[in-house]
């Protein structure tokens, strides 16, 4: 497996990704899904997106972009997606890491999660173990595909 820069012939296969965990609904804020139109432009728009590739095939993509803007500018944000058959390979680590390397490489001086849902805690202990700090919780800050809220975990990790 490798992790690269994506191209414009990966966007079909990230929307799936991408799409799959919206559908969840148990990770993503977003609630709309994107097509091949819409996917192209939003990975357009992010400071950086990268892709797993095994087998000519991806298999699990991330997106970073800025977490705010003018004095706060150097803090960034990312999302990350494992195909659904891919789950437990290591691939979202090898996704993580990568992004902590591109981060840096474009100048941001540290990466916060807003909103890691509680309830994810593969997610929760992989960025624990990878350095991120937990900077606490926003009680109820995230409605569950299924209506009810949970709390949501603040991660930060300096670069």
């Amino acid at each position: 497996m490798i992790v690269r820069k994506y191209t414009e012939a990966d966007v079909p296969a990230m929307v799936r990704i991408w799409n799959k965990v919206v559908e969840d609904g148990v990770a993503f804020p977003q609630e709309e899904y994107l097509d091949d139109a819409s996917g192209l432009a939003f990975f357009a728009a992010q400071s950086y997106c990268g892709v797993a590739e095994a087998d000519g095939k991806v298999v699990g993509m991330y997106i970073l972009h800025p977490n705010n803007i003018g004095r706060c500018g150097h803090l960034c944000n990312a999302s990350y997606a494992v195909d659904a058959a891919c789950r437990g390979a290591h691939i979202g680590e090898a996704l993580v890491k990568d992004c902590l390397a591109q981060a840096k490489a474009l100048g941001f001086r540290i990466i916060q999660f807003n909103a890691v849902v509680e309830s994810n805690v593969h997610a929760r202990h992989l960025y624990e173990r990878l350095g991120f700090k937990l900077l606490g919780t926003v009680p109820e800050g995230f409605r569950m595909k299924d209506g009810h809220y949970e709390n949501i975990c603040l991660y930060y990790h300096t670069l």
